[in-house]
């Protein structure tokens, strides 16, 4: 009878302990499992959501070493996306510029060729279209076309990562750096004929005169 007693009470004893380990794990699993859900949980870890926030300190932006410390650092940061965003603009508009480059080398090399050849006036023949002549972009023409298209790219994914942290405070910098590289880079300048009889006053062909303006602040 002892020996029986004695067996029950060390299975009673091994049952405890298994379900004392069991609860225990359980519990390790479920902190671990809280602390790697929660990114914004533990001093000094970085505060991401994917929702709409206003995360100021600790939070992080790009990758771990952009991590926000101080009110500072924050400010910064801000002006510095802002600025982004005008380097942005001021890339697109040197893009332009740029092809408009072409366009007037394009437009020498055609005066400097009619010079040398008698051509007909368009205005002798009444319904005739006027002549076109075509010029392709030079390799290396075609490659500073491409650099800068890259650079363009590569910065407007930069502002769309930057944008998806829903931070309010990012946004905002970056609704400003638009802004203020529309109003510096991409200042409107239209040449409208005055008393030209016969020309076309419907606006159809305004589009075509506007001159862009200079490269941003130069």
């Amino acid at each position: 009878m002892s020996s029986s007693m004695s067996m029950s009470m060390s299975s009673m004893a091994s049952m405890i302990v298994t379900a004392t380990s069991a609860a225990a794990s359980a519990t390790s699993s479920a902190a671990s499992s809280h602390d790697m859900g929660g990114m914004d949980m533990g001093d000094n870890a970085c505060k991401i959501n994917m929702l709409w926030n206003w995360y100021t300190i600790d939070a992080c932006f790009l990758s771990s070493s952009w991590h926000i410390r101080s009110n500072g650092m924050f400010a910064a940061s801000c002006i510095g996306i802002a600025l982004l965003v005008v380097a942005l603009e001021f890339c697109r508009r040197l893009g332009k510029e740029y092809d408009a480059l072409i366009v007037r080398q394009f437009k020498r090399n055609l005066n400097a060729r009619a010079a040398m050849v008698q051509i007909p006036s368009v205005d002798a023949c009444e319904g005739s279209e006027p002549p076109f002549a075509t010029f392709r972009a030079s390799p290396l023409q075609q490659l500073v076309r491409s650099a800068i298209h890259a650079v363009v790219f590569g910065l407007a994914y930069l502002v769309m990562l930057l944008a998806m942290y829903y931070n309010g405070f990012v946004l905002i910098s970056i609704v400003i750096g638009a802004g203020i590289g529309k109003f510096l880079c991409d200042w409107m300048i239209v040449k409208i004929p005055m008393f030209a009889q016969n020309h076309d006053t419907s606006g159809k062909n305004i589009d075509h005169q506007v001159e862009e303006p200079s490269v941003c602040c130069g």
